[in-house]
């Protein structure tokens, strides 16, 4: 029986390579790969995209968060609110700017944060909320923008993985006031390479941010504020701009997936991933839970299934993240989660006759 691959971008690039041999051709023949015009016009096409005034990329989703964070002069002494059932790099962007994550706990059933609990760990140090839109989903985000406009904290959203995520008709980027997108290969929208983006419809926002970028310039050689280097380059532009046109059609297929994914597993005993009320869904990953989780991922690798875990150590109880002082049972939820998911395989190229297999080898591990 052929084997079933988590992800599977070889097939997508035979899918597009019409749309992307072109365009990198087109680079080449240019030579002008940093902050050329390949990086302005996506940026141009995605903020058109997301629905926000201005898009500054970078060089990836993590020093995109880090740029936002810099953005709003937040460092040493601050404290950022977020969730530690995440990729780890949304607190290592916290770190690099030397401010402190201090973290809620989750939703059981959305894997998503709690923002009922958001108010007990405000303090006076607390500078940004950085809610993150995991799997694909948003954050209730009515409840989180009232309670930050309430106490006056900026909201810098994570989507690194919501690209085309919508809640109350409003794409993921666009509610707080700065939205940090990862264009990780991988990612509903991925570049061949690393590369990240800021979106925002506030222009004082937006220059700071172009500055900060490229080394706190604002013409050439001359340095206003200090910065960092976070391009993109302009092949990795020229690439994303080229697969953005297919994104929707993409989330569309992922979410017909999920429906399969959600039909063939109903009766079994696992909790399957769904869409919450006011939300448009992309699943960039489809996230069971069961609590004979290690067991079923053995199974499933043996009838040649691949599948992962998003994420098995929660960012509090990483080493890396010792010095914060939290113990296991700080974030039962998020403790708890962590022991039972299971990312099924997912990706827009895969075939219904594999997704068959992988809900009849789940079907059979239950048997």
């Amino acid at each position: 029986m052929p084997e079933i691959l988590f992800g599977n971008l070889a097939r997508e690039y035979q899918q597009i390579r019409e749309a992307v041999d072109p365009v990198v051709a087109r680079v080449l023949e240019r030579g002008w790969f940093i902050l050329g015009p390949e990086v302005e016009a996506f940026e141009q096409a995605f903020c058109q995209y997301v629905g926000s005034n201005y898009c500054v990329s970078a060089a990836s989703g993590t020093e995109a968060l880090a740029l936002a964070l810099m953005a709003y002069d937040i460092g040493s002494g601050d404290e950022v609110l977020t969730v530690s059932h995440t990729a780890v790099p949304t607190a290592t962007a916290i770190s690099m700017t030397g401010a402190k994550p201090v973290f809620v706990d989750i939703d059981t059933a959305s894997c998503l944060m709690d923002v009922t609990q958001l108010e007990a760990v405000l303090t006076s140090r607390t500078r940004a909320i950085i809610p993150v839109h995991l799997y694909g989903q948003c954050v209730d985000m009515a409840q989180l923008l009232e309670i930050a406009h309430r106490h006056s904290i900026p909201v810098i959203e994570d989507c690194a993985q919501a690209h085309g995520a919508k809640y109350r008709s409003r794409k993921a980027g666009t509610m707080g006031q700065i939205g940090c997108f990862s264009f990780y290969p991988s990612k509903n929208l991925g570049a061949y390479g690393d590369g990240g983006a800021l979106v925002t419809s506030d222009p004082e926002l937006a220059q700071k941010l172009r500055m900060l970028r490229n080394y706190g310039q604002h013409r050439r050689y001359e340095h206003e504020i200090k910065g960092i280097n976070s391009r993109l380059d302009d092949l990795q532009a020229a690439i994303l701009h080229a697969k953005l046109e297919f994104l929707d059609m993409w989330n569309e297929r992922r979410r017909q997936i999920a429906s399969l994914y959600h039909e063939g597993l109903q009766d079994l005993p696992v909790i399957t991933p769904q869409e919450k009320r006011d939300c448009y869904h992309v699943y960039h990953l489809y996230v069971l839970q069961s609590e004979e989780r290690d067991d079923l991922q053995t199974f499933l690798a043996e009838q040649g299934v691949r599948t992962l875990i998003h994420y098995p150590i929660p960012v509090h109880l990483q080493k890396a993240y010792a010095d914060l002082g939290y113990t296991r049972g700080a974030f039962p939820v998020t403790e708890g989660v962590a022991d039972n998911i299971l990312s099924l395989p997912m990706y827009p190229q895969l075939r219904d006759d594999e997704i068959s297999q992988v809900i009849d080898e789940v079907r059979r591990f239950f048997s």
